[in-house]
């Protein structure tokens, strides 16, 4: 009986299996991690560069009301072209600054809920399904 015990002790025919048993939960979580943030981080700089898009649009305009014009009109024919951007879950808060006149600010408020990355896997730790990010422009000739 003691030689058994020996000899199952010596035997590394399993090893492979019992690493794999134990690596493989932490490697789907990583990649299952990078696959979600990446996923998210995509719409995130997706909506930060349409909202500099949209201020640096305003720059043409004469007054607020022609700035507003001019910048919702460049949400609603260009944010479908943005990768990840559901222009319908799109919120835009738009106009001069009331702290400063000469400035110019977009603020875009994106609801990420039916991004595909909540579904992937529960127990990941994920951000928040509102994306929000704004730019700021000095209007022109001033």
């Amino acid at each position: 009986m003691h030689g058994l015990r020996k000899h199952l002790l010596r035997h590394q025919g399993g090893t492979a299996v019992i690493e794999f048993a134990i690596l493989t939960p932490v490697y789907l979580l990583l990649l299952t991690g990078m696959l979600a943030y990446g996923i998210y981080f995509g719409a995130a700089h997706a909506l930060q560069q349409l909202a500099a898009d949209a201020a640096r649009t305003a720059i043409a305009g004469l007054d607020e009301a022609e700035r507003n014009a001019l910048v919702e009109s460049y949400l609603a024919h260009n944010a479908g072209d943005y990768m990840l951007i559901d222009p319908a879950r799109l919120v835009h808060d738009i106009g001069d600054s009331p702290l400063d006149p000469n400035q110019y600010v977009v603020r875009l408020t994106y609801d990420a809920a039916l991004l595909p990355i909540w579904n992937l896997y529960p127990p990941l730790p994920l951000p928040g399904s509102t994306i929000v990010y704004g730019a700021t422009i000095r209007r022109g000739g001033i």
